[in-house]
């Protein structure tokens, strides 16, 4: 059960190391993103097919990632503790634009994301979860 927490939260490991819930910024999970991405591009290469195959595992792992609420918005933490399997409600907005763009549902925000780390992507550029979880069958097939 670890492994499926830190799909979401990759940060996992240190907060039951330190044993407290860690608030973690937009800006600082960006930049775990930052170095998923330069670990993607040294192992595929940085070539437009190293790009392409990088910016799929970080899409399907994006897929995973908006599922993280941030504590400062949990209103209390003690009668509502966070739980894998819940996501964001669909109007819930972050402290900043870079956390509610992480916060989305929509495929598209997570091609956004990857834009900012990996430049725009292939105007033929589709994408679609491997998973197929319940909450993208409205959204198969996502083209920017």
């Amino acid at each position: 059960m670890i492994a499926r927490g830190a799909l979401i939260k990759p940060w996992l490991p240190t907060e039951i190391k330190e044993r407290r819930n860690w608030d973690i910024s937009s800006t600082c999970r960006l930049d775990i993103l930052k170095d998923f991405v330069q670990f993607g591009l040294e192992h595929w290469g940085s070539d437009q097919q190293g790009v392409n195959s990088t910016r799929r595992f970080l899409l399907e792992w994006l897929s995973f990632l908006y599922r993280y609420v941030p504590l400062g918005l949990i209103e209390n933490i003690a009668t509502h503790p966070q739980e894998m399997n819940k996501r964001p409600p669909p109007n819930m907005f972050g402290r900043d634009d870079l956390e509610t763009l992480m916060m989305s549902s929509n495929a598209k925000d997570w091609i956004k994301i990857s834009e900012i780390l990996l430049g725009k992507a292939p105007d033929d550029f589709a994408f679609e979860p491997k998973h197929k979880a319940n909450s993208f069958a409205k959204q198969a097939n996502v083209k920017v």
